[in-house]
């Protein structure tokens, strides 16, 4: 425990050192919460690249540039006189022990169903304490879209506001899709917007609905993508060629055999 507070601490002061006045960095002392936040986001993606990886190695290394961006933000709040690194520390763990009382206090067992509701019902509570009383009050607006789609309308889903079942969410898309292809003809950008963002949305609960992540979906299909494209420009290059030297009926042929190849 005490190696652990000497490299909070030791972190903390390099970050110190790194916003002084005098002897800091030139670039740190230039930054604040909005050119801080671009990196914070950034290194939350690479965390869960390195995760996707398999390797602990970026694992480690990835969870450090993540902790240096929180210190980060709270040595900028503590320079504002707002609060400091403890401060975060102790406002997150107060959070966790009254979020699982039946940890930490004389709590009923709850699986992991009963869990995620009593975690649902202890936010709705705190976001009322805030006089945040609506049902869709709290989500942060600047979460990747997708992730946005996926709680406004699983908050909807906790008072009723659903579809029954997937196959609902289907003939949903279903009609999207009919509503998207009758805007074609005109091509009006603002309406194949609108109409090609409800489709989206329509994808995202359809993912949620069969209990599925539709980031990672996707990011698996993109995966997908460069492993079958990849193929495709490696039989190409057997040949002596590249894609542009090749037309779409030769590359949707290697792209069948790159989907029969099991990549």
């Amino acid at each position: 425990m005490a190696d652990n507070i000497n490299s909070i601490s030791a972190l903390i002061s390099v970050m110190a050192a790194l916003r002084d006045p005098q002897t800091g960095c030139p670039w740190d002392k230039a930054q604040d919460f909005a050119t801080i936040a671009p990196y914070t986001i950034e290194e939350a993606y690479e965390v869960r690249a390195a995760i996707q990886a398999n390797d602990p190695a970026q694992i480690k290394d990835e969870l450090g540039d993540l902790l240096f961006q929180v210190v980060y933000h709270a040595r900028l709040a503590e320079e504002q006189g707002w609060f400091d690194f403890n401060e975060v520390a102790a406002a997150i763990t107060d959070k966790m022990v009254r979020r699982h009382p039946h940890v930490f206090a004389a709590g009923p067992d709850r699986d992991a169903s009963a869990q995620t509701q009593a975690w649902e019902t202890q936010k709705a509570e705190e976001r009322a304490a805030r006089r945040q009383s609506g049902t869709l009050d709290g989500i942060a607006e600047t979460l990747p879209a997708m992730a946005v789609a996926a709680k406004l309308t699983g908050r909807a889903a906790r008072v009723g506001f659903d579809w029954p079942d997937p196959a609902a969410v289907l003939d949903k898309l279903e009609e999207e899709i009919k509503e998207l292809r009758a805007e074609l003809p005109t091509a009006a950008p603002e309406r194949l917007k609108d109409e090609l963002g409800d489709m989206l949305f329509v994808l995202v609960n359809l993912a949620r609905k069969l209990r599925l992540d539709a980031e990672a979906c996707l990011d698996g299909a993109n995966r997908k993508f460069t492993r079958w494209f990849s193929f495709i420009e490696a039989a190409l290059a057997g040949a002596g060629k590249v894609p542009a030297d090749s037309d779409l009926a030769e590359m949707d042929r290697l792209w069948d055999e790159a989907k029969r190849s099991g990549l």
